[in-house]
């Protein structure tokens, strides 16, 4: 797997999640020990298990917080409800920080999860017919992101050059298929009804869907994909906690790693960029959205 050219370092690895701890008990910027970090995350995943138990022994008690939608971690997190949360990506970050007039920030990098194209009546990107029927995320990030992938694999074109398109971008008349946006959750039940669904890596594991079996999918080590580079994240005047750098650090422990391996079907991209970098994306970001609006 190819690096980003001086500036990504990367590790073919998979997914996992962090923790945290209660905003009464939560670390203090410079961090001590028998500290208890909640961390708010969304579903289960048996990575949770092994960082807690990793963490414990480095003296930091970790809690973990279950939210059931993307919706939820990040006003939890600015309320203080939690100490940190671990779900997204910086191009998701940028948008909730603009949003919702936020200034949450990257505590440290996780992993890239590659986006992938699938189907249950087709076996090649070929093999889709003209006016095909299309799924996917219709969230605002990973929306652009799913129609990228498409227009890459040449099954949709846009009216105009954009880095971050819509639905309302497609031209119609020059593309190959139709696109339906669905709540990424739906992506996966979409795929007994349309030619194919544009699916989020953390839902392919509890609907049995092997990588493998992708029509298509994006590509995590290029530099185009900084943008989703996942995230542990804190407020702004916690970003540089040091309880929480640690538990960043423990996320990169070979311990962990093989457990976030075997979970995620090996089909992440572990992310060792310095954090400083990841913040000036997220900065770029944030000023592209605020400028388009």
């Amino acid at each position: 797997m190819k690096k980003f050219v001086a500036t990504l370092a990367l590790v073919p690895l998979a997914f996992g999640l962090a923790a945290c701890g209660s905003s009464s008990d939560s670390a203090s910027t410079s961090g001590s020990d028998n500290e208890t970090v909640r961390i708010g995350v969304v579903g289960t995943d048996p990575v949770n298990d092994k960082l807690v138990e990793v963490a414990a022994a480095e003296g930091i008690t970790i809690e973990l917080v279950e939210f059931t939608d993307y919706a939820q971690p990040n006003p939890a997190l600015s309320s203080g409800e939690i100490d940190l949360n671990w779900f997204q990506h910086i191009a998701y970050l940028s948008n909730y920080n603009v949003e919702a007039n936020d200034d949450l920030q990257i505590v440290g990098p996780t992993v890239i999860y590659p986006m992938a194209l699938f189907s249950n009546k087709h076996d090649s990107i070929s093999a889709l017919p003209d006016g095909a029927e299309i799924a996917i995320p219709n969230d605002t990030v990973n929306e652009a992101r799913a129609l990228l992938l498409l227009e890459a694999n040449g099954l949709v074109s846009f009216t105009s050059d954009t880095a971050s398109p819509t639905v309302d971008d497609i031209n119609t008349d020059a593309s190959k298929v139709t696109v339906t946006p669905v709540d990424a959750a739906q992506t996966v039940l979409a795929l007994e009804s349309v030619d194919g669904s544009v699916v989020n890596n953390d839902f392919l594991k509890d609907a049995g869907l092997n990588p493998k079996d992708a029509l298509a999918q994006d590509d995590p080590a290029n530099e185009s994909a900084r943008p989703y580079v996942n995230l542990f994240v804190a407020k702004a005047d916690q970003a540089d906690n040091e309880t929480y750098k640690k538990i960043v650090e423990l996320f990169h422990t070979e311990e962990v790693q093989a457990v976030v391996q075997e979970d995620t079907q090996g089909t992440a991209v572990e992310v060792t960029t310095d954090v400083a970098d990841l913040r000036s994306t997220l900065a770029d970001l944030e000023e592209q959205k605020r400028n388009s609006q």
